[in-house]
C-alpha cells in the first residue's frame, strides 16, 4: 500500500466531531473480578437501537452461525527504566560530553524491526542523541540509540551482557504498558489481567482490549452455540493509539502496524462470506487487519476476498469506508477524537455510536480498556 495511510475521503469529518464528556469516575482503573462480568451495551446500527446486557449473555446473543474472529497478539513488558550510560567510544567526539548521564530514562518499545533492534518513543526524548547508551537493571541490558524517525520514534539496538536473550532481558526487566488515562502503577496482576485468554503471539505494546472479557468458558459456549472462531495476529502499536493532531480526520498519518492472518483463517472467512453468514469481529485491530487484507486483495485483482500472510497496515478507517469483510464488531468504549473512535463510527454510523456513547455515560458503564464494551451488528 506504500508509507501513505489509505483512508475513506467520502465523508469529511472534524476532530471535534468525534468529542463526548466522561467524568473521570467512569475510566477504568482495575479489571473487575471476573473478566466475563462486564457490560455489554448493544447497538442496532440499523434502527439505532439500545440494549443494555451484560458480557456473560453474548453466546446466546448469536444467531449460531457466526464467525468470530479474535486477535492473538500477546502483549510485551514494553515499557523499561533506565539510566543514561554515555556513548561508545566511536561516536563522533563532539557527542561524547557526559552531562546529565545519571538521569533515568523511560522508554517504550512499539515495534520490533528486526532482530534486536527496535522502534520506540524515549524520555527524555530530545536530550538523547544517536550513539547514546541507556543501561537497565544492573547493566546486563543495554540500548544504543542507532537513529531518529518520525512522530518522535527512535531506533534503538539491545545488547544483553549476561547470557540471557534480549527478549529476556525485556520479560523479566520491562513494565505493563498501561494507558495513560489508568492513574497507576502497573502491577502484578497486570501481567495477566492485561492478556487477553488467547494471547499467544508476544509483540503487542497494547492488549486487543475487547479479548479481555472473554473466559474460556464463554468461548466454549460460543462454540457450543454453533458458531466458530478463529484467530489472527495483529501486533498493537502506535497506530492504533497515536493521537490526533490534525483538525481533520483526513489530515492524520497512521503509524504502520503489523499483523499475520493464516490461511485457515482466510479459507474460513472466505467460506463464511459465500454461505452469507456474519463475521464478528472481537475489537478495532480485528477490523484493521481483515479490512486492510481486503483492499490489498482488491487491489491485487484476485477473486479471494482477502490475502493471508504477513503484512503491514496504514489504514485509517473514518466515516464513508466502505467495509468489505466485517458485519459485526465487539468492542471496548473509547477515547474521543480518536482513530479507534472514528474507526467505530465508521462501522455503527457517527450519530447513533455517539448516541450510544452518551447512553452509557448516563447508565454508569465503564470506559476504556479494563471497562465495559458494546455490540455493534
Amino acid at each position: 500500500m506504500g508509507k501513505k495511510a489509505i483512508t475513506a475521503r467520502l465523508v469529511s469529518v472534524r476532530l471535534d466531531e468525534l468529542a463526548f464528556e466522561l467524568s473521570a469516575s467512569q475510566i477504568a482503573q482495575r479489571p473487575l473480578e471476573r473478566r466475563d462480568a462486564s457490560r455489554l451495551l448493544q447497538l442496532n446500527r440499523t434502527r439505532g437501537e439500545l440494549t443494555d446486557r451484560m458480557f456473560a449473555e453474548l453466546p446466546d446473543m448469536l444467531r449460531g452461525d457466526e464467525l468470530v474472529v479474535l486477535n492473538n497478539t500477546r502483549v510485551i513488558p514494553a515499557r523499561l527504566f533506565g539510566r543514561r550510560a554515555g556513548v561508545h567510544s566511536d561516536a563522533p567526539s563532539k557527542a561524547t560530553r557526559n552531562e546529565h548521564l545519571t538521569g533515568r530514562v523511560e522508554i517504550l518499545l512499539t515495534r520490533q524491526i528486526d532482530g534486536e533492534i527496535w522502534e520506540a518513543l524515549v524520555r527524555p526524548g530530545r536530550k538523547m542523541r544517536t550513539g547514546e547508551r541507556v543501561l537497565f537493571g544492573d547493566g546486563e541490558l543495554e540500548a544504543e540509540i542507532v537513529s531518529r524517525g518520525e512522530l518522535g520514534a527512535r531506533t534503538l539496538r539491545f545488547v544483553s551482557h549476561d547470557g540471557s536473550s534480549v527478549r529476556e532481558q525485556i520479560e523479566r526487566l520491562g513494565h505493563i504498558p498501561l494507558p495513560p488515562y489508568i492513574d497507576r502503577a502497573d502491577e502484578a496482576d497486570d501481567r495477566e489481567r492485561y492478556q487477553t485468554v488467547f494471547a499467544k503471539n508476544a509483540g503487542a505494546i497494547a492488549a486487543p482490549t475487547a479479548g479481555l472479557h472473554f473466559t474460556p468458558e464463554v468461548l466454549n459456549q460460543i462454540r457450543t452455540r454453533g458458531a466458530e472462531i478463529c484467530e489472527l495476529t495483529l501486533d498493537v502499536g502506535l497506530g492504533t493509539f497515536q493521537p490526533i493532531h490534525s483538525e481533520t480526520l483526513e489530515a492524520h498519518a497512521m503509524h504502520a502496524e503489523t499483523y499475520e492472518i493464516p490461511n485457515e483463517t482466510a479459507e474460513r472467512i472466505g467460506i463464511a462470506q459465500r454461505e452469507g453468514r456474519p463475521i464478528l469481529a472481537i475489537g478495532t485491530t480485528v477490523v484493521r487487519a481483515l479490512e486492510d487484507s481486503a483492499v490489498r486483495a482488491a487491489e491485487a485483482g484476485t477473486r479471494d476476498p482477502l490475502l493471508s500472510g504477513r503484512a503491514e497496515t496504514r489504514l485509517f478507517i473514518i466515516p464513508g469506508f466502505q467495509f468489505r469483510i466485517v458485519t459485526g464488531l465487539l468492542t471496548n468504549f473509547h477515547l474521543p477524537r480518536s482513530t479507534l473512535l472514528a474507526l467505530v463510527c465508521a462501522f455503527g454510523g457517527r450519530e447513533k455510536v455517539l448516541g450510544a456513547y452518551k447512553h452509557a455515560v448516563e447508565a454508569g458503564y465503564r470506559f476504556y480498556s479494563y471497562g465495559d464494551c458494546m455490540l455493534i451488528r
